[in-house]
C-alpha cells in the first residue's frame, strides 16, 4: 500500500470514529436536555423529528450529490454540518429554546446521513485498491465511537458536568480532527462524468433491474434493522421487558456496543478464510439467536448473554454486504450508494415501526419482525458467492 492510499484509510478511521463519539454524546444527554428545555415526552417527539427529517433529507440526496460532485464535497460538507451541529445543540438547550434544538438535530440528521453513504463509497475504493477488507473496520472506528462516547457521557453525566459544555467540547476536539482527516481525501471519487454517464447507459439496465444487487439490499435491510432496532430499544427492552433496572439496562446496551466492535474489528480474518457469503450467512444465524433468545427466554442472565451473540451477528453484515455491492457490476458508485441507502433507511424508519408494534405486543413481541427479517437475509447471503470479491487476489476470488 502507498502512502497516500494508508493516509486515506487513516483519514477514514477518524472519520467514522468521530461521529460515534458525537451520536453517543447526544443520546447520553438526552435525558438532561429534555430537562433544560422543560419539554414534555409529545414536545421531545417533535424535537426529535429534526433528527428524523435531516437524515431523510441527507441519506435521499447523498448519491445524486455524490455523482455530480465526488465524494469528497459531500463528505466535507457532512463531517462539518455534524460536528458544527453538536454544539448548535447544547446552545439550544442552554438557553431553552427546542427550535434551536431541532435545528441543531436536522443539520446533525442531514450531516451524518449524506456524510455516511459518502464515506461508505469511499471506504469500498479503497477497498478495490489495497485488495483488502477496510469496510468492517470502518464501522468498526464507529462502534469504537459510539462506546467511548458513551462512557464519556456516563461519566461527564455523573459528574454533574453541564450538557452544554460537554457538547461544545465534542466539536471544538472532533473538528481539527476532522478537518485534517479531510485534507487526506482524492478529489474525484464517484464522480461521473458527462462521458462516462453516457457510456454507463449504454451499457444495459439502471442498478436497481439486478436482482442480485436487490437481493444484497434485502440482505443489508436485514442486518440493519438488527443493529437499528439494538441502537434504540434494547435497553428499553431489557428494562421493560427482561426487568433490569435502568442502570443495568444502560450496561446490556454497552455490552452489545462491545460485541459490535469486537466483530467488526476482527471480521478481516473470518472474511479472509471463508468469504462474504458464508460470513454474512452465519452473522444471520448468529444474530437470529442472540435475538431469539432475548425475545422467547425470560431470564435476564440468558438475555445478557444472548446480547453478545445479538451484537456478533449484527457486527459485520452492514459494511461486507456494502462491499459486496460495489463488486456486483459496472458502476460501484451507484451500486454502493443504493444499497447505502436501503440500510440507513432501515435505520431511520425501522426502529420507530418498531416502537408502534411495541406499544400492541410488547418490545419483545415486536422483535420478532426483525427476527424474520434475520432469516430472509440468511436465506439471501448465498446469492453473493458468485461476486468476484476485490479485496482479495484473483486466485484466491476464484476458490470463493
Amino acid at each position: 500500500m502507498d502512502r497516500a492510499t494508508a493516509r486515506r484509510r487513516a483519514a477514514l478511521f477518524a472519520l467514522f470514529f468521530v461521529p460515534g463519539v458525537a451520536i453517543a454524546s447526544w443520546v447520553t444527554r438526552t435525558p438532561a436536555i429534555r430537562d433544560l428545555l422543560g419539554a414534555s415526552t409529545a414536545e421531545m417527539g417533535l424535537v426529535l423529528f429534526g433528527l428524523s427529517a435531516g437524515s431523510m433529507v441527507g441519506i435521499l440526496s447523498s448519491g445524486a450529490f455524490v455523482t455530480r460532485f465526488g465524494t469528497r464535497p459531500v463528505v466535507v460538507a457532512g463531517s462539518l454540518a455534524t460536528l458544527i451541529s453538536v454544539p448548535l445543540i447544547g446552545l439550544g438547550a442552554a438557553v431553552s429554546q427546542s427550535p434551536l434544538v431541532a435545528a441543531g438535530l436536522f443539520f446533525f440528521g442531514l450531516g451524518m446521513g449524506g456524510g455516511e453513504v459518502a464515506m461508505n463509497i469511499e471506504g469500498a475504493d479503497v477497498e478495490r485498491i489495497v485488495e483488502r477488507p477496510v469496510l468492517p473496520t470502518l464501522h468498526g472506528f464507529f462502534s469504537l465511537g459510539t462506546v467511548v462516547g458513551a462512557v464519556a457521557g456516563m461519566l461527564l453525566t455523573a459528574a454533574a458536568f453541564p450538557v452544554t459544555w460537554h457538547l461544545l467540547l465534542v466539536g471544538a476536539i472532533g473538528l481539527p480532527v476532522v478537518i485534517v482527516a479531510l485534507r487526506q481525501l482524492p478529489a474525484g471519487v464517484g464522480r461521473e462524468t458527462r462521458d462516462r454517464g453516457v457510456a454507463e447507459k449504454g451499457r444495459g439496465a439502471p442498478v436497481w433491474r439486478d436482482t442480485r444487487l436487490l437481493a444484497i439490499g434485502v440482505v443489508v435491510l436485514g442486518m440493519a434493522l438488527a443493529e437499528g432496532s439494538a441502537n434504540d430499544w434494547l435497553p428499553l427492552i431489557m428494562v421493560d421487558g427482561h426487568g433490569f433496572d435502568p442502570a443495568w439496562g444502560s450496561a446490556v446496551y454497552a455490552v452489545f456496543a462491545a460485541a459490535m466492535t469486537i466483530g467488526r474489528f476482527g471480521g478481516n480474518w473470518f472474511l479472509d478464510r471463508f468469504g462474504r457469503a458464508a460470513v454474512l450467512g452465519a452473522s444471520a444465524v448468529i444474530g437470529g439467536v442472540g435475538l431469539a433468545l432475548v425475545i422467547a427466554v425470560d431470564s435476564q442472565v440468558v438475555a445478557a448473554v444472548a446480547v453478545l451473540l445479538w451484537g456478533l451477528g449484527a457486527a459485520l453484515g452492514f459494511p461486507v454486504a456494502l462491499s459486496a455491492a460495489g463488486d456486483s457490476g459496472d458502476d460501484p458508485t451507484a451500486r454502493v450508494s443504493l444499497v447505502a441507502t436501503v440500510g440507513y433507511l432501515a435505520f431511520l424508519v425501522g426502529p420507530p415501526s418498531l416502537g408502534f408494534l411495541g406499544e400492541h405486543y410488547g418490545l419483545r413481541g415486536a422483535m420478532v419482525v426483525v427476527l424474520v427479517f434475520l432469516g430472509i437475509a440468511a436465506a439471501l447471503s448465498p446469492a453473493l458467492r458468485g461476486i468476484r470479491d476485490s479485496t482479495k487476489q484473483p486466485a484466491e476470488a476464484a476458490r470463493l
